[in-house]
């Protein structure tokens, strides 16, 4: 499963459009003796990777590359690509992309490679952030644990402006193919296996949501045995039947029952924790368990509390130090997640002020408030399925009050503002037909500013909040489309091109003993050995598609070719294939550890397959089905297909 030792990797595409150099600094290198060494600092380019707001008022994925020489640069750019690909295909990170700055921190090392990799016995490298394997180099760690040094990443981190510990996720991406990665206060991953890219969410799972590992082992191969302690505190484990977690309303009791978004359904699954029994977890295999799965309801519950934890669902309003007059319109302005609308509630004196549709502006002139002072409030909150749990909901992660004091006394000079837009989803990227695209603009005390969207040239009815619109609820399924927004009464306008075109995806089997087509049933293909399959996907738009593929309507599961090689297919076999400790490609029912049941699925199943493009579409599922002959079941022939 490992690479034999460090080899240069290949260069391979750019990243899509990545901007302006925010910042070009030097790195630490050998320095003659009696020289002040350079700073790790001092060679580093910041690069804006995706750039939906101001630093300060965004959750910052600062990625940065350790043991990738000058010349490797485009390899590392195309390692960060494909990582954040599959980040933007799970969810809830998908949903809330709109609330994540990425930068990309681009520091030559001096040798190509890091660290103890693969073995102890592998040479030291000569690099900027010092990552190893090993958990740097120590017999007494596991192989797979991947680290870097803490003051290094530190530094590279506050090269980006406006980032802070409180508002960065930094993620470290080592110049490998050798399995390997970390979640803790950063999370690290090698760049090139072929599993790489599915390790960076689970370890961001760690790092940001303070999710536990589902494993039932620690060193690979070898059972974790019974665990002996008490309720754990993770959100995602209990020692509690499912009876308990209902009758005390207790860890995850509001998603029990649920079809999971993983498989199979949320209820409880002995082991986790790096135990084998004793200790239960929601979900058969979420991604924090097995990789290439997504997160199941109950993390990604966690998760998307974290996120929205990083930024204010408020990012602007009118001014609340002194008090306003009720002879003006008031405003908040919010943010805007790709997967739905926030909601925003205003009250006059805690009662609900009605027909304002969800407005960001209030005109306060067709209030007439009784003389005198009183309380204005706008409540915005996040109505996201992801939760349910009512105190996350109501956190401030969720949910945001802005209040003012209302005098009628007081009177508002009339200062001109232009109309015009201050924020908009990006406009160099299409949009995806089910996105949530977004348009603010300027607030005049004296009028409310109305946005009309109209698409192809024909307008679109949008009531309530017409900052937003939502591009789901207009079903666009085919082609491509033209959305413009416009001020009214203006020529201000927005133009967006919808990406109704799901990337189309294929699949190439190995040669089946034969193939049969019956009329109103998927294509079937009849084996009497293992098989395989290969995925891909095409666009023909920047940006690599995800393709996923489930087996019998099991979960989704990210194709990434075959542990040990990318470009190879992946491997269906009747008991799955052991690599390092682990178990991949089970045919039926899924198998992770050699102790796992491990009787042999032959039969029929069916496959179905499907992609996630850049903009966020997914495709609707295809399928195909395969029947597995028991040993000596069929005569060998010659095969079709």
């Amino acid at each position: 499963m490992t690479s034999p030792g460090i080899r240069p990797r290949r260069a391979a595409t750019l990243l899509a459009t990545v901007g302006t150099l925010a910042a070009a600094c030097l790195l630490g290198t050998a320095t003659p003796s009696g020289a002040a060494e350079e700073p790790v600092t001092a060679r580093a380019t910041v690069v804006p990777v995706q750039t939906t707001g101001p630093a300060d008022k965004r959750f910052n994925i600062i990625v940065l590359g350790d043991g990738y020489t000058a010349d490797e640069m485009p390899a590392f750019r195309a390692d960060v690509e494909k990582h954040l690909n599959v980040l933007w295909s799970t969810e809830p990170f998908a949903s809330y992309r709109s609330y994540v700055n990425v930068w990309a921190v681009e520091v030559p090392s001096a040798e190509s490679g890091v660290d103890c990799d693969p073995g102890l016995d592998s040479p030291r490298r000569d690099t900027a952030l010092n990552m190893g394997f090993w958990g740097g180099c120590d017999a007494g760690s596991v192989q797979r644990l991947l680290t870097v040094d803490s003051g290094s990443a530190t530094a590279l981190a506050d090269l980006v402006p406006g980032s802070a510990n409180a508002n960065r996720q930094i993620v470290a991406l080592a110049n490998s193919d050798t399995y390997g990665g970390a979640g803790g206060t950063y999370a690290t991953a090698s760049g090139g296996n072929a599993l790489s890219s599915l390790i960076t969410p689970h370890e961001i799972g760690h790092s940001l949501g303070k999710l536990q590992d589902e494993y039932d082992y620690y060193a690979r191969g070898v059972p974790g045995g019974a665990y002996s302690g008490g309720e754990p505190s993770s959100v995602h484990h209990t020692l509690l039947t499912e009876e308990q977690m209902k009758q005390q309303r207790a860890k995850w009791w509001r998603w029990l029952g649920e079809r999971s978004e993983s498989g199979g359904v949320i209820g409880r699954f002995d082991g986790g924790m790096y135990s084998t029994t004793g200790v239960w977890r929601p979900s058969k295999h979420s991604i924090m368990k097995t990789l290439g799965y997504p997160f199941d309801q109950v993390e990604r519950e966690v998760m998307a509390q974290k996120i929205s934890a990083k930024v204010d669902l408020v990012q602007g309003h009118t001014p609340n130090t002194a008090a306003i007059g009720d002879d003006r319109t008031v405003w908040v302005d919010t943010l805007h997640p790709v997967g739905g609308e926030l909601d925003v509630v205003w009250r006059l004196d805690g009662s609900p002020v009605r027909s304002t549709g969800n407005a960001r502006t209030l005109d306060l002139r067709r209030l007439r408030p009784a003389r005198g002072t009183h309380t204005l409030t706008a409540t915005v909150t996040d109505p996201t399925p992801f939760v349910r749990d009512p105190a996350i909901r109501a956190s401030a992660a969720l949910t945001r009050t802005v209040a003012w004091t209302l005098d009628t006394a007081v009177t508002t000079p009339r200062e001109p503002v232009g109309a015009a837009f201050t924020g908009h989803t990006d406009t160099t990227a299409p949009a995806g037909s089910a996105s949530v695209v977004y348009a603010d603009t300027t607030h005049p005390v004296d009028r409310t500013l109305a946005v009309g969207w109209t698409l192809d040239g024909r307008p679109l009815a949008n009531p309530g909040n017409d900052r937003d619109l939502d591009l789901d609820a207009l079903r666009l399924r085919h082609g491509t489309h033209r959305l413009t927004a416009r001020i009214a009464g203006t020529q201000s306008t927005l133009s967006w091109t919808v990406d109704a075109v799901p990337a189309t995806a294929a699949y190439a089997l190995s040669k089946p003993l034969r193939t049969v087509e019956r009329p109103g049933r998927p294509v079937e293909y009849v084996y009497d050995g293992p098989f395989t399959m290969k995925l891909t996907a095409g666009d023909g738009r920047a940006g690599s598609a995800v393709t996923q593929f489930r087996v019998d309507g099991d979960g989704w599961q990210t194709y990434y070719g075959w542990p040990t090689d990318a470009d190879a297919p992946f491997l269906f076999t009747p008991s799955g294939t052991a690599i390092d400790g682990l178990v991949y490609g089970k045919l039926g029912r899924t198998r992770a550890v050699p102790w796992d049941e491990a009787t042999p699925d032959y039969g029929t199943h069916t496959i179905e397959y499907r992609t996630i493009d850049p903009a966020g579409n997914v495709s609707a599922p295809k399928s195909f089905l395969t029947t597995l002959l028991r040993p000596g079941a069929a005569k060998k022939g010659a095969a079709t297909g």
